[in-house]
């Protein structure tokens, strides 16, 4: 199972989920949510092993400049949120770096858009809104492709994940869940540190 987690700080949480092994660790580049970074912070991550982990710039429409100067140096991949066409997904890619691609699904009708993405190297199907935690209906999840290459976001959490993975799905995109319930933007590392517990217990209980 491959669990990423977005927002992250690099100075207050990118040791943890090494340690964790959280296979993709997200870093939003998006003046207005409470999670953004800035470009002094991105030289932090620098200092870090990063081991099993992989950095992801998560980004809205990104310029050329900043992908050039920013993300092919420190980063393995970049996650587009914006309105990136294909042919700009395959103009980015050509940069050399690996593409997420978000599809934001709000009915059945939204789901055949990944196809137009078949260069993205990751499709990762979300709810509606950059910052607003919506959970992903049950019955569209099921309509989904699944595999290792199909990510899954939208109030995911330990509450859930574990009905989801009986759905099909085995690769999960969570950020707000593991926030601090009083400090906005803020990882609660308690709350990372359980649901890694959940997920390493669900793969052992599938390997019996």
């Amino acid at each position: 199972m491959l669990i990423k987690i977005c927002g992250l700080h690099p100075v207050r949480d990118v040791q943890l989920c090494i340690d964790l092994k959280v296979a993709m660790l997200g870093f939003v580049f998006y003046e207005k949510s409470p999670r953004n970074i800035n470009l002094q912070e991105v030289k932090i991550l620098k200092k870090y092993e990063k081991r099993s982990s992989s950095y992801v710039a998560v980004c809205v429409n990104p310029s050329n400049e900043f992908i050039q100067n920013t993300v092919l140096n420190n980063f393995d991949f970049i996650q587009l949120h914006g309105s990136e066409t294909c042919e700009r997904v395959q103009e980015i890619k050509s940069m050399g770096i690996k593409i997420i691609k978000a599809i934001k699904i709000k009915d059945q009708s939204d789901i055949e858009n990944y196809k137009k993405y078949d260069n993205a190297d990751i499709i990762l199907f979300d709810t509606p809104g950059m910052e607003k935690s919506i959970e992903f209906p049950k019955d569209l999840i099921s309509k989904l492709p699944k595999g290792d290459r199909y990510a899954l976001a939208g109030s995911i959490s330990i509450d859930n994940v574990e009905n989801l993975t009986k759905l099909g799905v085995n690769f999960f995109d969570l950020s707000s869940s593991l926030e601090s319930e009083t400090k906005l933007g803020h990882k609660d590392h308690l709350k990372i540190q359980n649901f890694m517990k959940k997920i390493n217990s669900i793969n052992e209980n599938s390997s019996i």
